[in-house]
């Protein structure tokens, strides 16, 4: 019979360390190879695809979002290392571990490239398998969003959402307005930059789906004897050409006119009337379009006039990640 092999502390911290195992899996890995380093982690990999191939349907639900952004802050990227639980999403290490994964993450373009690379003799891809049979838990990268542009900025809020932001270049206290911008992002959840980039089509139909619903509320509340929500006409500022502006002000002179309000005085009125119609009649732009939200800081103002006060300077994109979407 022959005798088994012996394995010290040092070799078993050593293991522990490359694959963040515990004491007693690396133990085990290390018997099991007879002391060789590279079969033990082979045989914790094993392990680990066994795991992975159990948990498999597993929805990888929780888990942390990162932003990275290069040195010369002109390339930024967004991950979510998903994983089941919202206790490990929280785990130090499993934080660390997906901070580590997005200081390589910003070197690729897109999340196969990034998943097929190397991670200290292994690709991500494995490593993720691997760290799937150390953990228990089945992980993932669920979102993975890159951005360039002359100056990129990011913000991240409690590792759950990761925003990224580009500016068209650098300009005195850029680092505040973009974070001020990637904060926005993350918690307005825009989806566009501007209503300019909604084509007619969608926003027909939006239109019609959003008054059907409105309509369908307001015969509850009129039956319940309470005050009927406004159905709007329009739902973005792309609807709003010259001639409904126009049409607009015309209805708010009659306006006027029917309460009895002297002419003199319509021009400091008119204003605020036409600024509640734009309001009333462009809710998508405010839901889904960056630089039309008001701006969270100072609901006064738009992003876009945020952003304007900044000097000559424009977004020119962003990108958003969120555990759990």
């Amino acid at each position: 019979m022959e005798a088994m092999v012996k394995i010290t502390a040092q070799e078993v911290n050593k293991l522990r360390q490359a694959t963040g195992a515990g004491m007693m899996d690396c133990k085990k890995a290390l018997v099991e190879a007879e002391g060789d380093f590279d079969k033990a982690i082979d045989v914790l990999r094993k392990k680990g695809q066994k795991v992975a191939e159990k948990r498999a349907d597993r929805e990888s639900s929780e888990g942390a979002a990162i932003a990275k952004i290069n040195d010369d802050n002109t390339v930024g990227v967004a991950i979510v290392l998903g994983c089941e639980t919202d206790f490990v999403g929280k785990n130090e290490n499993f934080v660390a571990l997906a901070n580590e994964l997005a200081e390589k993450a910003i070197n690729f373009n897109s999340k196969e490239d990034f998943l097929a690379s190397d991670f200290g003799g292994m690709t991500v891809a494995d490593k993720l398998v691997e760290q799937t049979g150390v953990i228990g838990e089945k992980l993932d990268i669920t979102a993975f969003e890159k951005l360039e542009a002359p100056y990129v900025g990011q913000y991240v809020h409690i590792n759950k959402i990761a925003a990224l932001v580009g500016l068209s270049k650098e300009v005195d206290n850029a680092e505040t307005l973009v974070k001020d911008v990637a904060m926005q992002v993350a918690s307005m959840g825009a989806t566009t930059l501007s209503y300019k980039d909604f084509d007619p089509e969608f926003i027909a139909a939006e239109t019609e789906a959003r008054i059907a619903v409105i309509e369908k509320d307001n015969i509850e509340l009129g039956r319940l004897g309470k005050t009927l929500k406004n159905v709007p006409q329009y739902i973005s500022m792309a609807q709003l050409t010259p001639e409904v502006l126009a049409q607009a002000e015309e209805a708010a002179k009659a306006e006027l006119k029917a309460e009895g309000k002297p002419e003199q005085i319509w021009d400091r009125i008119l204003p605020g009337k036409m600024e509640r119609f734009i309001s009333d009649n462009t809710t998508l732009d405010q839901e889904k379009c960056l630089l039309d939200q008001n701006f969270i800081k100072d609901e006064k103002m738009s992003v876009a006039k945020y952003v304007a006060s900044y000097g000559d300077v424009s977004i020119t994109g962003f990108k958003r990640v969120s555990v759990g979407e």
